[in-house]
């Protein structure tokens, strides 16, 4: 009986093919770096219009071919992930942080609003707020605040915050030196940042403290 592959299974050879497929773009670019730094669009001929001399330009042409070619598969891998991630959170309500973090780290455009904001509702509740950011650390370097309430940090929003501090802990941890996406409030205004949680001359990774918001009391 042939073994059924779990959705966290699929989504990690997704991601693993998405790192794979970057890898080879990468590897093009640096051919048409090689070649003076003609890139996707540089001329390859010369001001006379004769074939430029001093690069490779069948290479040139194959490697941007190639770059194309992989590029329309990235996003259609992309789209995929996305649609998989989606599956993922509706299975098991967002227990994995790290594997949800690596995909919710592409920032995927089907996931934003127009403009490129994370949609999160307006009425959302803050997930922590923000009350000591360090100079010079990774939080100040994100744009970060002192009062700034936290409304989704990486995977985590209101829907699956379990109004633990080791939660986001973890998701810190498994996204050292990664890209996490915010979406806080600001007074009256919904920012999104990017933190890169990393070692710095302080202490910690992020260089900021946060605390659970006060209670709401409840109405009688």
């Amino acid at each position: 009986m042939a073994t059924e592959i779990t959705t966290k299974a699929r989504l990690e050879r997704l991601i693993a093919a998405k790192k794979e497929l970057e890898a080879q773009i990468n590897k093009n670019g640096e051919i048409l770096a090689a070649n003076g730094n003609v890139g996707m669009t540089g001329p390859l001929v010369d001001s006379e219009g004769y074939p430029r001399n001093d690069i490779d330009i069948y290479q040139v042409r194959q490697a941007r071919q190639t770059i194309i070619c992989l590029q329309n598969d990235h996003a259609q891998l992309l789209d995929q992930i996305h649609e998989l991630l989606n599956q993922y959170h509706a299975e098991i309500a967002t227990t994995d942080p790290e594997l949800i973090n690596r995909a919710s780290a592409l920032e995927l455009s089907n996931g934003r609003e127009h403009g490129g904001s994370l949609a999160i509702p307006l009425n959302a509740k803050p997930l922590v707020v923000v009350n000591l950011v360090s100079p010079n650390s990774p939080a100040e370097e994100a744009g970060l605040r002192v009062g700034d309430k936290i409304l989704r940090f990486g995977s985590i929003n209101e829907t699956n915050f379990k109004k633990s501090l080791e939660q986001i802990g973890e998701v810190v941890r498994n996204m050292q030196n990664q890209n996490v996406q915010l979406k806080i409030k600001r007074a009256d205004q919904f920012l999104d940042l990017v933190l890169v949680p990393k070692t710095w001359v302080g202490r910690g990774l992020l260089g900021c403290n946060i605390v659970l918001p006060p209670e709401e009391p409840m109405e009688h």
